[in-house]
């Protein structure tokens, strides 16, 4: 615990790591409280029936990424999903589209070109997604009563420009966070969001548990060490690597004459899951169209049998077609974003290469077979986590809330920001000599 303190310390010391800290928590204290705003127009009094439709099921997934505000209807409804949906579809359409791929060669000026080709495909989609949230309040159990101004022009215009700007605001937060805080902002933004519906959930079933005689505290604490030991396989899941061996040739001048020697060996580290949760938030939203075309076709009998069962995001044939995307989209997902054959290339322009392969294509063929043959373990661990809440709510009779944090996007978002932004705050630990946080905060010493 001393050593803890001392390196929070030493953390506190480094006057921009501390600016950066401040500025952060500000951001996102912000974030917080916007997400309690209700939208002008609803009675706050008449919201509970949509409190209670958004605790379990898909929606009580989307309510815990937006920290709560979906089920408030706050200004904040729509979260920051919106932006992470036109990142996705900006970052598929730079395969097929010639004019983006030229974007992502040209270094940091494509990247702002794409990033605000970014940001107004997500004014797009929140100007879509806006009025069909409004619409939908109804249906999910907003009594009419509770639009004090009626649901005319008068009311859902202003709601969605205020929708829009409130999205629009918090991916000018997260990108802020980027720029001057600590961590990736957006990233942090969703899991402050997860991390707020913790406590309610986590006090949820501890009253289940001590108050309706299934299990007490015991029962409880076991629940608690599963829960530790599903976030230590995350955190092995996310940090794993392949190491492949590479080595570079160094030129040296003797006697007048130039000539190669070799260089110290180094190592390229392939993730195991180098996909990170997209193919879990890509499954989920494909996961959506099964239970709709059930509702559509709902006068036959195969209609009704998928209406019901992909309703259930705890039941069997849900988990089962949800765990198979997961593996497919992680293949695909790896594909796309690690890019083996210019690795290869990069590796061949820099005098390296892999011992026992011959440098170019042969090293490309090389590391696309190593990717494939990790993938596969790898996506299977990621599926297994993904449907893990609903084999908990089965066997051990978890509450549905609670149940959510044993898996899925949700824990994997928490473990993965959390490790990126340690690693931030280390690195100016060690560029200042001190330890890292997983280290003591002892001054280090500079020869």
């Amino acid at each position: 615990m001393k050593k803890f303190i001392e390196t929070i310390s030493n953390i506190w010391k480094i006057d921009e790591l501390r600016q950066r800290i401040i500025l952060t928590l500000g951001l996102l204290l912000v974030y917080r409280f916007g997400a309690q705003v209700v939208l002008p127009g609803i009675d706050t009094t008449q919201l509970a029936e949509l409190s209670s439709q958004t605790e379990n099921g898909i929606l009580g997934i989307l309510n815990a990424f937006t920290g709560g505000a979906f089920a408030n209807a706050s200004v904040f409804a729509l979260g920051i999903m919106p932006y992470i949906s036109a990142s996705i579809v900006v970052q598929l359409m730079g395969i097929a589209i010639p004019y983006l791929q030229k974007l992502q060669k040209e270094g940091e000026s494509g990247r702002k070109t794409i990033n605000q080709i970014t940001r107004w495909l997500t004014i797009g989609i929140c100007i879509v997604q806006a009025p069909a949230y409004l619409y939908g309040l109804g249906a999910l159990g907003v009594p009419d009563s509770a639009f004090v101004l009626g649901k005319g022009l008068d009311f859902i215009v202003p709601a969605v420009i205020i929708l829009v700007t409130g999205c629009v605001f918090a991916m000018w937060l997260g990108e802020k966070i980027t720029d001057k805080g600590i961590g990736n902002g957006i990233s942090l933004l969703i899991m402050v969001g997860i991390i707020a519906t913790l406590p309610q959930a986590f006090a949820q079933e501890f009253v289940s548990r001590t108050t309706n005689n299934t299990g007490g505290i015991m029962f409880m604490l076991i629940e608690v060490i599963v829960w530790f030991l599903v976030i230590l396989a995350s955190v092995y899941l996310t940090m794993a690597v392949r190491q492949i061996p590479v080595q570079y040739a160094r030129r040296t001048a003797s006697g007048g004459y130039e000539k190669n020697v070799m260089g110290a060996r180094q190592y390229i580290p392939l993730k195991l899951n180098a996909s990170g949760v997209m193919p879990i938030i890509f499954a989920q939203a494909i996961m959506f169209a099964p239970s709709l075309i059930g509702r559509t076709f709902n006068d036959t009998a195969a209609g009704q049998w998928m209406e019901v069962q992909f309703a259930d995001i705890f039941g069997l044939a849900y988990n089962i077609l949800f765990a198979v995307l997961i593996i497919i989209f992680t293949y695909f997902y790896t594909a796309i974003t690690v890019p083996t054959n210019k690795m290869a290339d990069d590796l061949k322009r820099s005098g390296g290469f892999i011992p026992g392969i011959r440098p170019g294509k042969e090293t490309g063929n090389y590391l696309d077979k190593i990717m494939s043959l990790i993938t596969l373990p790898g996506s299977v661990f990621l599926a297994m986590l993904a449907v893990l809440p609903a084999v908990v709510v089965k066997l051990m009779d978890v509450q549905a809330g609670w149940a959510l944090f044993y898996g899925g996007t949700s824990l994997l978002i928490m473990v993965g920001v959390a490790i990126d932004t340690v690693q931030q705050v280390n690195s100016y630990l060690l560029n200042r000599h001190y330890d890292g946080l997983m280290k003591t905060g002892k001054n280090r010493k500079v020869a």
